[in-house]
């Protein structure tokens, strides 16, 4: 069979399957990066992946009526099963993810792909499954990084897996520009959305790393939040309505624009993560498309300086739209400014730190950006200046505000590198109170730099607060250390001990990368039992057989 087109990819660009995003866009590991690496005491050593020929399939176990009343419905040139739409579907973007891939581990692969046109099509792919016991994994633009994509239900229980693509689920439906909202298709990717909604002189606003790839079902699906969250919201705020396909029929939760008709069952769609249904279109709000864009760096004293910044800045409802706080691992890293992560480095930082001498003085990096009217800018950025001076910062002006334009999207590219150099990178997050955050900052670091060092290996634990609130914010961590002989396993290690830090000190298991099935250990601490009991009850009632996303979100009952 002939393999779908990828209409829906950033400019029309196929992503690599063993790694993050389009093939031109990646480039050996940089001179800068190499010789940070070396000062850290953290070797590289090459680790191409296997070639898509080696890669190990599990065989088909789809029953031959299944897959051709699925022929029969979306056609024959939809439903594909061949090795690379399989290996392509089987796994998230998760560095664990993409080691197991790279060295030919591609278990759990769906049976097929099949990629319906429409709504009802997905109703009846849905029913088809529920009557023959086959999973149904929905699949948007292949970036969650938890485990989302695998099921982890036992297998033998299912009579195969079916990914469920939704490329061809695009397209601007609707745009009202009376209300501000518009109607877009779950399958259509950042930028296509960020297109389409131009034409109309509006943006969404919503621009998280995975942007190039990531869907508008996916956003909704797990709850995501953009780089610019501060000025235009996390995603699930920007949402009014949903549509969902669901094996007992269709769900559309948020039909106007607030009510006091019981719950708000919204929020039930939203971070359902494809386990109560198909979210097929989502209504967003959206605004007119800024005039001017305004990106400025300041360095301020230390992490907990710049925290009481933000802090007065979210309580005095004064944010920009966009603001980074780095901490002194990640400024000295030179990974605050994403263009020294990118492609194209220019330089090294002055002097590297050593395991030793971290973090280094020398302050933290703070970014802010405004995006709006150019009188909304200049006020607002009026405001932030005074009030980040009066703490002590020293502005760096615009051109480093514009490096991080540039740049970042270009950390899962310096990622792959990485990895082709025999090095781990990864990331977890989580958010806290104000009162909780340095605590929560210094356990995690701690746990984690604890459980990769065990074995002697060095290891640089880097974190910056990217989403603020005025009651706290989120922190975003990212390790970097040689992948060693058994790097799931560590990770695995490190990442538990991460998430049993987070608990113990008053965070969240997870601020926007959403459950999946890694963090769902934690779920019930986060959630209590009462709330296990209403994810299961809300799973049951729509997907009575339990094919939607097996094992992912949803705890199983004891």
């Amino acid at each position: 069979m002939t393999s779908e087109p990828e209409g829906h990819g950033a400019a029309g660009q196929d992503p690599v399957w063993w790694g993050w995003g389009a093939a031109e866009k990646h480039h050996p590991l940089p001179a800068a990066i190499r010789d940070l690496l070396g000062a850290l005491g953290i070797p590289a050593r090459p680790s191409p992946p296997v070639k898509l020929a080696d890669v190990l399939l599990p065989p088909a176990r789809l029953p031959v009526r299944v897959m051709i009343e699925l022929r029969a419905l979306v056609g024959g040139e939809h439903v594909l099963d061949d090795r690379e739409s399989r290996v392509r579907h089987c796994r998230g973007r998760s560095t664990v993810d993409l080691l197991r891939l790279r060295a030919g581990d591609a278990s759990g692969a769906p049976d097929v792909v099949v990629v319906p046109s429409d709504h009802n099509q997905i109703l009846a792919v849905l029913r088809i499954c529920s009557h023959h016991r086959v999973a149904v994994v929905p699949f948007g633009g292949g970036t969650s990084v938890v485990g989302g994509l695998t099921p982890s239900a036992p297998l033998e229980s299912w009579n195969g897996v079916v990914a469920l693509d939704l490329r061809r689920l695009g397209g601007l439906r609707d745009v009202d520009t009376i209300s501000g909202t518009a109607v877009l298709g779950a399958g259509l990717r950042g930028p296509a959305a960020e297109a389409l909604l131009a034409e109309h002189g509006l943006t969404l606003g919503h621009v998280p790393q995975s942007w190039e790839y990531a869907t508008i079902g996916g956003f909704a699906a797990t709850r995501s939040s953009g780089q610019a969250s501060s000025g235009y919201g996390r995603f699930d705020q920007i949402v009014t309505g949903l549509r969902l396909a669901t094996p007992v029929g269709t769900w559309q939760p948020g039909r106007v624009p607030a009510s006091a008709a019981g719950p708000d069952l919204r929020q039930l769609a939203l971070g359902s993560e494809g386990a109560f249904g198909v979210i097929t279109e989502v209504t967003v709000r959206v605004r007119p498309a800024p005039e001017r864009h305004t990106y400025e760096g300041w360095r301020v004293a230390n992490l907990m300086t710049g925290l009481e910044l933000l802090r007065e800045l979210a309580q005095r409802d004064l944010l920009p739209t966009v603001c980074r706080l780095s901490d002194e691992v990640e400024t000295a890293a030179g990974l605050a400014n994403s263009v020294t992560a990118g492609t194209d480095v220019t330089a090294a930082p002055a002097a590297p730190p050593t395991p030793t001498s971290m973090p280094v003085p020398g302050g933290c990096y703070l970014l802010t950006g405004y995006e709006g009217d150019a009188g909304t800018v200049a006020r607002r950025a009026a405001a932030v200046r005074a009030v980040v001076a009066a703490g002590g910062g020293q502005a760096l002006g615009e051109g480093v505000g514009l490096d991080w334009l540039e740049g970042r999207f270009h950390a899962p590219y310096l990622r792959d590198a990485l990895l082709d150099e025999g090095i781990f990178a990864e990331t977890l997050e989580t958010a806290a109170y104000w009162t909780y955050l340095p605590a929560v900052y210094a356990a995690v670091r701690a746990a984690v730099t604890g459980a990769i060092e065990a074995d002697g290996s060095p290891a640089a634990v880097l974190c910056h607060v990217s989403h603020v609130y005025p009651a706290g914010a989120s922190l975003y961590f990212t390790v970097v250390c040689a992948q060693g002989p058994d790097p799931v396993s560590r990770w695995n290690r490190a990442k538990r001990a991460a998430g049993d830090a987070i608990m113990a000190n008053g965070g969240t298991i997870t601020h926007h990368h959403a459950v999946g099935t890694d963090h769902r250990p934690w779920i019930q601490e986060e959630i209590g039992e009462a709330g296990v009991a209403v994810l299961r009850a809300v799973k049951a009632a729509l997907d009575p057989a339990g094919i939607l996303n097996p094992g992912v979100l949803v705890p199983p009952a004891e």
